[in-house]
């Protein structure tokens, strides 16, 4: 974003109060995520961090495909799972949920893995984009799990193991995981 000149800023808070107001309110209105953010923090107070996790959580349920479902290949499943990292991503940045990003995110690979492991295990050769995605967001979660406060570990412990098992028992991510030194378990 371009930085404003000192003179326009000048001349931007001289501007009469009523004028100021309309032209922030068109500027926010353009932007969803600060919109979002706002919506949050001002309507909401700030106090629906839980109910907005729960509804994520409802979407991973509802969104990954079932198991068996026609034409799911590797790719099919990394593209679903960047779509819901990305809600998120949008969650964190909307509420500073940082415990929420660990916990949704393992929930998600996990429930990944849980409904298609033998989808993935019988498409392996074709995991080539899959695979290294996956390492690499396992590692994400194992850091950012890491300096969370260890009460909070309960809360994702158990699918996170359970993702990082499954990245040592495949072959297309165990060489991935080794490279990057990701441990088999999370203990804390």
């Amino acid at each position: 974003m371009p930085k404003l000149d000192e003179q326009l800023k000048l001349a931007i808070a001289r501007m009469p109060q009523k004028e100021k107001d309309k032209l922030l309110l068109r500027l926010v209105a353009k932007d969803e995520k600060l919109v979002e953010r706002l919506v949050f923090e001002l309507l909401e107070g700030g106090e629906t961090t839980d109910e907005r996790a729960r509804e994520i959580r409802d979407l991973i349920e509802k969104s990954l495909p079932q198991p068996g479902a026609r034409h799911l290949t590797p790719g099919w499943l990394l593209m679903d799972l960047r779509s819901l990292n990305a809600r998120i991503t949008d969650h964190v940045k909307t509420t500073k949920d940082k415990p929420g990003e660990v916990i949704l995110g393992c929930f998600l690979f996990a429930e990944a893995i849980r409904r298609h492991r033998e989808m993935l295990h019988k498409l392996a050769k074709r995991s080539d984009t899959f695979s290294p995605y996956f390492v690499k967001r396992a590692e994400a979660l194992v850091k950012k799990g890491e300096k969370l406060h260890e009460d909070l570990h309960l809360e994702f412990r158990h699918d996170l193991n359970e993702v990082l098992h499954f990245i040592w028992d495949f072959p297309p991510t165990r060489s991935t995981a080794a490279d990057v030194f990701l441990p088999k378990k999370f203990e804390f």
